[in-house]
């Protein structure tokens, strides 16, 4: 029997099965017949509607609809939701729709022997939370009696799902994803296993306040062309919302905006470029939080791997912006990677407990669960150290307690004893053709990783505290740079 994989995430659930030989997305339709499950709700008259219908209501009846339940999943009410008597709590709702959910998929695919929830990072980042929000999704999986064998973090489902583009294990890996209510950037490191090293999340940055703001700005360029105010009907403002969407998500170079009335047509031909200029307060945001936040780690941003999930790849020129920025190691995954990445996981690797309270949560998996690119005979790794301002020029290369000056030439290689490197490595680090050249150039001592075919140089500066790792099998070499007062580059 096949593995169910569930990607929890509030723009849209995605479900995806695998079996022994194959592993593929199923869609899930609604009430509507439409394979689309944003994290929406919507009350009217003691009863709810979930997923795309409830979407629908959003600029008609603005207080009987709320999005945040999935991102908050706790006991708390619903305060803002315009019902009558108690206010449902915010697990609540998240149960309901994932019942209703549950209920449509049982219907398109087959019975599942083991489900895998891959769940989203912010529910993991710390153990407060962690208890209270997997203790929440485990008793939802008792309620509808889910054979669960897993909860994974969703970024490290993602990086294994089996269609999904390889990486470059020798690199740190960022997974960008953006939510509904705002975007999480997850740090992976490849060693022993993929492990979640750092989490952030960028609150009041995901797709319901671009979307409102793509909403409005093009309502207005609708005003300007047409002398129709689209704010004049909730019901009009909703039909140009879903136009806005489907222009956002499906990436044309120009989509034609269409409003009729009882007298009249009115159209607008909006061109993507037009999106991008939109949007660019957003990319800015998603593009100065990224920055900090691989500052913050100690990694420079042409020396890090930036896997974008579906959703985030679709925001207009943000990969642009990106590479601009200097994160030109871009990975883009499929759409329902982490639903893919857990089924795949879970067929493999992972088994129904007993006990929901035995249920492993995952925060790393391991190398062979992923999709990396071929290894190479060695590997190297610049860590920048955290940020300290001013930080000095280094004048040598501290390797098992010795120093060796940097000196003034204009390169100074690290490599084996074959290379006839300025700082040679020991003889258990066996791979001949290692040699990392640092180049020095406008006074600076520069890094420049070649990376793999298809990727673009990185030229980093090379500072005071940075440290640059080798490895070779289970071999491994650190060299630190310092700066010695006095020594101005030359023998103490």
């Amino acid at each position: 029997m096949p593995t169910l994989g569930l990607e929890l995430c509030d723009a849209g659930l995605v479900a995806a099965i695998a079996s022994a030989t194959e592993t593929k997305l199923l869609p899930v339709a609604d009430q509507q017949g439409i394979n689309d499950w944003p994290g929406f709700a919507y009350h009217e008259n003691g009863n709810f509607l979930y997923g795309r219908a409830a979407e629908d209501m959003w600029f008609v009846h603005p207080r009987r609809v709320t999005h945040t339940f999935w991102s908050k999943l706790t006991h708390e009410s619903v305060s803002t939701l315009n019902v009558t008597g108690r206010p449902p709590s915010f697990s609540e709702l998240s149960f309901f729709f994932l019942r209703e959910y549950s209920r449509r998929l049982a219907s398109v695919g087959p019975t599942a022997e083991k489900v895998v929830l891959a769940v989203p990072g912010a529910y993991l980042k710390d153990a407060a939370t962690e208890e209270e929000k997997i203790g929440l999704l485990l008793g939802m999986a008792s309620e509808l009696k889910l054979p669960l064998a897993g909860l994974m973090d969703m970024a490290c489902a993602a990086m294994c799902d089996p269609r999904a583009p390889g990486f470059n294990p020798a690199l740190p890996v960022i997974v960008a994803d953006v939510h509904q209510e705002g975007t999480d950037l997850t740090l992976l490191v490849a060693e022993e296993r993929l492990e979640r090293k750092q989490f952030f999340h960028l609150p009041n940055a995901g797709y319901a306040q671009l979307l409102k703001h793509l909403t409005a700005t093009m309502g207005n360029r609708f005003l300007r062309h047409t002398a129709f105010d689209i704010l004049e009907d909730g019901r009009v403002e909703q039909m140009f919302f879903r136009q806005t969407k489907d222009f956002l998500i499906g990436g044309s170079a120009e989509f034609r905006y269409q409003i009729n009335t009882a007298t009249r047509n009115y159209e607008l031909v909006a061109k993507h470029e037009q999106l991008v200029h939109d949007a660019q307060a957003f990319v800015t945001t998603l593009v100065h939080g990224l920055q900090s936040f691989v500052e913050q780690a100690g990694h420079a941003p042409g020396l890090c791997s930036i896997a974008l999930t579906a959703r985030t790849t679709g925001i207009p020129g943000l990969e642009a912006k990106l590479r601009a920025a200097g994160f030109t190691r871009l990975l883009r995954l499929p759409a329902g990677a982490a639903a893919a990445g857990a089924a795949r996981v879970g067929a493999t690797r992972l088994s129904v407990a007993a006990d929901l309270a035995d249920v492993s949560v995952e925060h790393s998996v391991p190398l062979a669960d992923t999709r990396r690119t071929a290894a190479a005979a060695w590997e190297v790794r610049l860590q920048k150290a955290r940020p300290a301002s001013p930080r000095p020029a280094p004048t040598h290369a501290i390797f098992e307690g010795v120093g060796h000056p940097l000196g003034h030439g204009a390169r100074f290689t690290v490599g084996a004893a074959a290379t006839r490197a300025d700082l040679t490595l020991p003889e258990t680090f066996s791979s001949d053709d290692c040699a990392v050249p640092l180049v020095r150039d406008g006074g600076r001592l520069w890094f420049i990783d070649s990376g793999q075919r298809g990727e673009a140089a990185a030229r980093v500066p090379v500072e005071a505290g940075d440290r640059l790792t080798l490895r070779t099998g289970a071999v491994t070499a650190e060299v630190l740079f310092a700066h010695c007062p006095g020594t101005n580059g030359a023998h103490a």
